[in-house]
């Protein structure tokens, strides 16, 4: 369905919010817009959204806008949303759901090199069982083609030791690659 807004036409996708909560396990319909979640919010001044207008706009089924948002991209998941939340909705799992939507469908993100990040960050997690920081640092800057930005951040870090050269990978890797076989198969 389409509707006019004073931006110009605004395509409204019905089913979106049954898709999230299927997605995400939360009752996004419970939010009565409080704003406790927004206002504990450390990205909330960094995005061009808060949380609590993504869970309006899940309501409203805004899905293109919420899925080009860079607020998705920018949350840190410290779920202090969820935590402040009178109805026990965890923002942080909705934004999980988004992700994997707006990766899916391939959307355009306000932050354009940070479903790279993101994917570099996973890809880190399904090779090595954890973050490897520097090899994971390596392929998004190879990606994103901003090797040398923020290079004497990143010589400073490996200085003191901050970086591992070498990945440690975890004792249990064959479970950790399942969840994403299993995760992939959704």
């Amino acid at each position: 369905m389409q509707i006019m807004t004073s931006k110009g036409p605004v395509m409204l996708d019905l089913s979106f919010i049954q898709e999230i909560k299927k997605r995400s396990g939360q009752a996004i319909e419970l939010c009565y817009q409080c704003q406790k979640c927004s206002s504990g919010c450390p990205v909330a001044e960094h995005a061009d959204y808060h949380p609590n207008q993504v869970v309006r706009m899940i309501q409203y089924g805004l899905k293109e806008r919420i899925l080009n948002s860079s607020f998705i991209w920018l949350c840190s998941g410290c779920e202090t949303c969820g935590a402040r939340c009178p109805n026990g909705i965890k923002i942080a799992a909705v934004t999980d759901a988004l992700r994997e939507m707006a990766v899916k469908e391939r959307a355009l993100s306000g932050e354009k090199n940070i479903p790279l990040f993101h994917n570099a960050f996973l890809n880190s997690v399904r090779r090595d069982g954890r973050v490897h920081e520097l090899s994971m640092m390596a392929q998004y800057k190879l990606r994103s083609r901003t090797l040398f930005a923020d290079l004497d951040i990143g010589l400073k870090m490996f200085k003191k030791g901050k970086f591992a050269f070498l990945p440690k990978r975890i004792k249990r890797l064959k479970e950790v690659r399942q969840i994403f076989k299993e995760a992939a198969k959704q």
